[in-house]
């Protein structure tokens, strides 16, 4: 058991490595979908995303109880949570603060481990400062949320340019939290 967290920035090929490592996983697969389609765009992005992905995999849409999702299936499949991003972002979005979130998170983590699967997120933190409170917020919680699962994961990749960085391979010093 264990799972795979693949970070990267938009369209860097994150969510075509999940796909592409259900496809391979040879069970069934349970596609958790953190997204909620505020915006005509969302919405049209959504659907490609849905469109790519095999009829048989089933499909759980829950923009904010992780938890509940992950668990809600068997241990056997192979689960697929896109993204953490939006997650905490719908975290933030109902009022919950940074320390809510990271126990949150935790709890995420430990049942994902029970299972095969992959974790998809975004590498928000080699940008600018942003210039406001919350947006400096939600980076620096996003940051923490996902050293948070690659601590717990089997394996991190970073996916640049199409391409994934094994970063489970690099001699890292993990530092204190």
């Amino acid at each position: 058991m264990g799972f795979v967290l693949i970070l990267g920035g938009a369209r860097s090929g994150k969510s075509g490595l999940a796909d592409r490592l259900g496809r391979e996983s040879g069970g069934p697969v349970r596609f958790i979908a953190t997204a909620t389609p505020e915006d005509p765009e969302m919405e049209d992005r959504i659907r490609r995303h849905r469109d790519t992905r095999p009829p048989h995999w089933s499909t759980v849409e829950e923009p904010v109880d992780l938890q509940a999702a992950i668990r809600a299936g068997p241990v056997s499949d192979f689960v697929i949570v896109d993204c953490l991003t939006l997650w905490v972002s719908n975290l933030l979005g109902a009022g919950r603060g940074p320390v809510e979130i990271r126990a949150m998170a935790g709890e995420a983590a430990l049942e994902l481990a029970l299972h095969r699967g992959v974790v998809v997120t975004n590498e928000v933190g080699l940008g600018i400062v942003p210039a406001n409170e919350l947006a400096r917020t939600f980076r620096d919680l996003l940051g923490a949320v996902n050293a948070l699962f690659a601590d717990r994961a089997e394996r991190s990749v970073l996916m640049v340019a199409g391409r994934a960085l094994e970063l489970s391979r690099l001699d890292t010093t993990t530092l204190s939290r």
